[in-house]
């Protein structure tokens, strides 16, 4: 119980605040996901945010200001989740589906990257922007695989 009480309580605050902003800003992407039918949705997008920003706070912390140790970190991070993001991609004999899920997927990595440097407006502005793509470009991708439908039966 003394490590309890020896925490500093301004920064569980801070943490808890960055976390939770990272939560925030992705769950929109992974509930348009999920009412889509997505392979990934409203658990994914959260929990990636979240341990993205997580692993970021705690690089922070243990990095002690390092920007080349904090690089590597990030590296690390982006590659990692652009491989879970790879798993959401299928590719079928004339098809391929899942790359808007995989972008968004990285998208939220990067939402919580920039929570945990406290880059709230860039984390804000990655997630209305995720959310419009995948929200107001569907009609747009709809108009463009009828058109694709209709030259391949001519």
């Amino acid at each position: 119980m003394p490590g309890l009480l020896a925490l500093s309580w301004p920064e569980v605050l801070d943490h808890l605040v960055k976390l939770a902003i990272a939560y925030l800003l992705a769950l929109p992407i992974g509930w348009c996901q999920e009412q889509a039918e997505r392979s990934a949705g409203v658990r994914t997008f959260p929990l990636v945010a979240v341990a993205t920003c997580g692993l970021m706070i705690v690089a922070l912390k243990v990095m002690k200001g390092s920007a080349e140790a904090e690089a590597r970190v990030l590296e690390g991070l982006i590659t990692g989740i652009g491989f879970i993001g790879g798993g959401a991609i299928l590719k079928g004999v004339h098809s391929v589906q899942g790359t808007a899920s995989a972008a968004s997927i990285w998208n939220v990595g990067i939402i919580g990257a920039t929570t945990a440097y406290g880059l709230y407006d860039i984390g804000l502005i990655l997630s209305l922007l995720n959310l419009a793509t995948l929200r107001l470009l569907l009609p747009l991708k709809r108009v463009a695989q009828e058109a694709a439908s209709r030259d391949a039966n001519s």
